[in-house]
């Protein structure tokens, strides 16, 4: 059984409408499903607005959703509630995309994951120290670090302190929330690499969200292409980028950069994505697609194989594509 299933998640955000106009909503995720395995690290990847972060929030209750299921373990994690919630949060955490605003500028490093600790742990004052040391020292760090405030820290050091954060219950699930987004170049190379370190030792899964398909394709088994709220393409890491068979993630890999002067041809979408308020008819993505047809504006499209059981595509021409 996987560790993680999504299935149909939804999270639309009221509009107050007028006296003449009836209430509407942003559907920020539109019906999302998929599977994650332990020790597995699934890539997230699509433009800005098309609900990533809303998906990753959704997923470790940050958001409620408003329809759709979430089982951690083959628990139900949108019916708990209160304190029972609280409790569940030790199996699943969050990484923050800033590394400036995600930590406290008040608490130094050992109150920061020591208000971990004394939530999740049975550990006295002085094993939580311990702990904590050991975490800085997973993810880096000398443990002189845990004296020291957030201000006295690089952007990629902060990172890694909420890396550390997110260990510290010792979770079997992580949204990892653009966490190299913030970082300069020379930087991401590195967390990359401890992210993938950390799956290797501890057997944590990753939901790993970004907008750049090569790192994405770099750390993850699986990668999930989403568009306008929902998941228009689903395939292992190096069969999406070598065969896609949607016109949204062909666009997408035409922007990576590459070394071969013979490259891929670059693809320019026409226009810009459509409001999730008003969402076009038939397939979402067909206002911007240079093989619509007739039945895109009708209808649609499913999510489902594209030549093998493992690659799945929202397109009604999924298995025509790579000869349009």
């Amino acid at each position: 059984m996987a560790l993680l299933e999504v299935e149909n998640l939804k999270v639309h955000y009221p509009v107050r409408g007028s006296w003449f106009r009836p209430k509407r909503f942003v559907r920020a995720v539109d019906g999302v499903s998929f599977t994650l395995n332990a020790g597995e690290i699934v890539g997230l990847v699509g433009e800005s607005g098309c609900g990533k972060s809303t998906l990753g929030r959704a997923l470790v209750r940050l958001e409620t959703p408003c329809a759709g299921r979430v089982r951690l373990n083959g628990r139900d994690l949108s019916t708990l509630k209160g304190r029972e919630l609280r409790r569940e949060r030790r199996h699943f955490q969050m990484i923050f995309q800033d590394p400036y605003g995600s930590l406290n500028p008040r608490l130094n490093i050992a109150a920061v994951l020591d208000e971990v600790l004394a939530l999740h742990s049975t550990l006295d004052k002085a094993g939580r120290r311990r702990r904590a040391a050991e975490l800085l020292e997973l993810v880096g760090l000398p443990e002189s670090s845990l004296g020291r405030y957030p201000h006295q820290f690089s952007g990629g050091q902060r990172q890694r302190i909420g890396i550390a954060r997110a260990l510290a219950a010792a979770p079997e699930f992580i949204v990892a929330d653009e966490p190299v987004s913030a970082l300069d170049v020379s930087v991401q190379a590195s967390i990359i690499n401890l992210l993938c370190r950390i799956r290797r030792e501890t057997n944590t899964a990753f939901l790993f969200i970004a907008h750049d398909l090569a790192v994405v394709e770099h750390i993850s088994q699986r990668i999930l292409v989403m568009y306008l709220g929902k998941v228009v393409e689903s395939a292992p890491a190096r069969e999406l980028t070598a065969n896609p068979r949607h016109p949204y993630t062909q666009a997408l890999l035409s922007a990576v950069p590459t070394l071969d002067a013979a490259g891929r041809k670059r693809i320019v979408l026409p226009g810009d994505v459509p409001s999730p308020l008003n969402p076009p008819s038939g397939c979402p993505f067909h206002p911007r697609c240079p093989h619509c047809r007739e039945q895109c504006r009708r209808e649609a499209p499913q999510l489902l194989p594209a030549g093998t059981d493992d690659h799945l595509a929202a397109c009604h021409f999924r298995n025509e594509i790579e000869n349009i």
